[in-house]
């Protein structure tokens, strides 16, 4: 034989070999697929697993898309499975979209798996979701707290619980915001609405206008859920916080008043030791002016000016004053007679 024909030998061998790995390999699911109605080629197959994907799986998902009437080819299901997501998580929620009617397309879906890929969710959940709402217990009671506590304009406290049914919205589900979102945007909405309550009796009589005020301020925009009603489970009566904080008021103005008294008490004791003070000084002021007479006197006897005569008339008129001080001061005991 020739070199050519030993080489046309060998190749034919070759293409044997592999067709016939290739129809170990691929022959049962290829035929299985065929009569699905879900036909794959031999060359999608061979790419799959070269490409390290799990054949059986996307042709088996494939399989039950198309019998869903969902069309989807091999190259979308492997895309999204190296992408990292779950190629039978979008699948069963498309299918379960189609037969609620939901318009969801399948690159949403596979959006929304990747979107929930480790946070404990499932695309399969938003559409359960979306079709069966959910409700929402605000405030959460994960939370440690029972109830949402608001004053009214009287100042009576009111505890509210209440419960939010919300539904998927698929269209904001990537990128929206989550349920402490809803919760914390409920809550704020129920506070306003009893803050702005002239009384706590009027939110007892109509629980109905906390739900019908929340609802009017579309609490859920921007967000992955869409309320669909937000129900009163429960309202009380807490203490009276006006009360108490204007007896708390009124105790600080006492003590306010307090220390003002006793500021005023201390500067007037200030003054009144000035004054005593003063007066003192004024005393010695006077026993000065009083110890400069006798000098005077001697002053004017040395300069001719007083006399002898005159001293003596002096002094008996000051033995006088001092004689008539002390019959007065007699007279002023309430024990002395007329007589003495």
């Amino acid at each position: 034989m020739s070199t050519l024909e030993i080489f046309g030998l060998g190749l034919a061998i070759v293409i044997v070999l592999v067709g016939a790995l290739l129809m170990i390999n691929f022959f049962t699911i290829w035929l299985r697929a065929l009569f699905s109605g879900a036909r794959v080629s031999i060359t999608e197959l061979v790419a799959l697993r070269l490409q390290n994907a799990p054949v059986g799986l996307v042709v088996n998902v494939r399989i039950t898309a198309i019998k869903s009437g969902i069309s989807l080819s091999i190259d979308d299901l492997s895309a999204h499975f190296l992408a990292g997501g779950s190629i039978e998580m979008v699948v069963q929620s498309l299918i379960a979209a189609r037969k609620a009617n939901i318009r969801l397309e399948y690159d949403r879906a596979c959006a929304i798996d990747l979107a929930t890929k480790g946070t404990g969710k499932t695309v399969i959940e938003a559409v359960k979701t979306s079709v069966n709402p959910r409700v929402i217990d605000c405030p959460n009671p994960n939370a440690g707290k029972g109830t949402i506590d608001a004053v009214a304009k009287d100042g009576i406290v009111i505890k509210a619980r209440a419960r939010v049914t919300v539904r998927t919205n698929l269209d904001r589900f990537v990128g929206g915001a989550t349920e402490e979102t809803i919760v914390a945007r409920v809550g704020e909405g129920i506070v306003s609405t009893i803050g702005s309550s002239d009384s706590y009796k009027d939110v007892l009589e109509n629980p109905d206008r906390i739900s019908k005020t929340v609802l009017g301020k579309s609490l859920d925009s921007n967000t992955a859920f869409e309320i669909l009603s937000i129900d009163i489970a429960d309202v009380d009566v807490g203490e009276n916080v006006g009360a108490k904080l204007q007896a708390e008021q009124a105790d600080a103005n006492k003590l306010i008043a307090q220390a003002q008294a006793e500021v005023r008490r201390a500067a007037a004791v200030a003054t009144e030791q000035e004054m005593v003070a003063r007066v003192e000084e004024m005393r010695a002021r006077v026993v000065e002016a009083e110890a400069q007479v006798p000098l005077a006197i001697s002053e004017a006897f040395r300069s001719g000016n007083l006399g002898v005569m005159d001293h003596y008339r002096l002094n008996n008129i000051q033995a006088d004053t001092t004689m008539r001080d002390a019959i007065g001061k007699d007279d002023d005991r309430p024990d002395a007679s007329i007589d003495g």
